[in-house]
């Protein structure tokens, strides 16, 4: 959901908010759990007759694999940008990490991409590519680029992005009188 304000007063809060989710990442991360499953069932119940080092090796494998797949999917298993007076603030997951904020005095343009792919980016995540910049992509669908002062692109795969570039434009104008 997204709502958009009136640019002609600066209201003390957001001017737009958005997010964007991907349900589909929910399901690695059930794996992500299982993995952490296997990793505490070998080291509570499970006798290994060939030493201790293979069980070792197997519990911090299951252990580490469950902890990184866990992160890297609720991380990434939704996306909130929010725009106000000073700048864009895209965070992901339900702790906020990793977190971007962009003041908008270093943002030289705003653009809406109607179809953003995790295939463009090399998957979902935080991303970066020479050719393309950094982007946090949750899902396919719409998203919003900015033009940094130094050249360098940024994109948010979200919800309502068009609304997003229209307020952000808007504040650019307000910012150059």
């Amino acid at each position: 959901m997204s709502t958009l304000l009136d640019m002609t007063v600066h209201p003390p809060g957001p001017l737009w908010t958005g997010r964007a989710s991907n349900r589909v990442q929910w399901l690695l991360a059930v794996a992500g759990a299982a993995c952490l499953a296997l990793g505490i069932e070998l080291a509570v119940d499970y006798a290994w007759t060939s030493g201790i080092a293979p069980l070792l090796m197997a519990v911090i494998g299951c252990l580490a694999a469950g902890l990184l797949i866990l992160y890297g999917t609720l991380a990434f298993v939704h996306v909130s940008v929010t725009v106000d007076a000073e700048a864009v603030e895209v965070r992901c997951g339900y702790v906020g990490v990793p977190r971007r904020r962009i003041p908008l005095d270093e943002v030289t343009s705003a653009e809406f991409l109607p179809k953003v792919t995790p295939q463009h980016w090399g998957g979902w995540g935080y991303r970066w590519r020479p050719d393309k910049g950094t982007a946090v992509i949750v899902r396919r669908g719409e998203g919003l680029e900015l033009r940094l002062g130094d050249g360098k692109l940024f994109t948010v795969t979200v919800d309502d992005a068009e609304n997003a570039v229209r307020v952000i434009r808007a504040h650019l104008r307000t910012l150059a009188r």
